[in-house]
């Protein structure tokens, strides 16, 4: 069985709508598009470059894959990005027939959630979900989530779509990786340990 990995930038407030430029996602009259380019450092780009080094595919949702879509086949200069999103297999989650112009992609459609599971449980590379909030959620909702990279920058925003949304159920989970980057990022890693327990301090 393979894994599902997330991979979400997020402000100190938990937005993560639109990190990499103004008119990535405007939706909803978002107006601070491009927040993470400021802080951007080279130890935050070799920690993200690591996650290109072992093999995997991506499983996207609908939005993040139209992103993608018309980026990321326009700039092979970005080579260490480029390149391996644009030859690996692409599954992209959908409630509805869509059209898909990204190499390599594939729809999954109908009963999204048990599609995913036979994913999951097929033999390949770990499925890599890059953005997607609403399918994260899902994902997290079924407890099909097998590790989270969360990098979180220093600055609020206030508005736009947050990692852990409305709905976002009661969950505990394990650090195993962690550092702080020169600018500020805090690069974290989890793999989620169960349901949430509560106690009282001291006790």
């Amino acid at each position: 069985m393979r894994k599902i990995i997330t991979a979400t930038f997020i402000t100190m407030d938990g937005v993560m709508q639109a990190p990499g430029g103004p008119e990535e996602d405007p939706s909803e009259n978002f107006k601070y598009g491009g927040w993470q380019a400021p802080l951007g450092d080279d130890e935050t780009g070799k920690i993200i470059g690591t996650y290109f080094t072992k093999p995997f595919e991506l499983l996207l949702g609908r939005k993040t894959y139209d992103i993608f879509a018309s980026y990321w086949p326009n700039h092979p200069e970005i080579e260490d990005v480029a390149t391996p999103f644009n030859s690996t297999k692409k599954y992209v989650v959908s409630h509805e027939e869509i059209p898909l112009t990204w190499n390599n992609s594939h729809l999954v459609t109908g009963n999204v959630i048990e599609e995913i599971k036979k994913l999951k449980e097929e033999d390949g590379p770990d499925l890599f979900v890059w953005g997607s909030g609403k399918l994260i959620q899902s994902l997290l909702t079924h407890d099909l989530i097998d590790t989270m990279h969360i990098l979180m920058y220093p600055v609020t925003i206030g508005s736009g779509k947050k990692l852990f949304a409305e709905g976002t159920q009661p969950k505990t989970f394990k650090l195993t990786e962690g550092t702080i980057s020169p600018s500020g990022v805090i690069i974290a890693t989890y793999e989620p340990v169960g349901e949430l327990k509560t106690g009282t301090v001291g006790k």
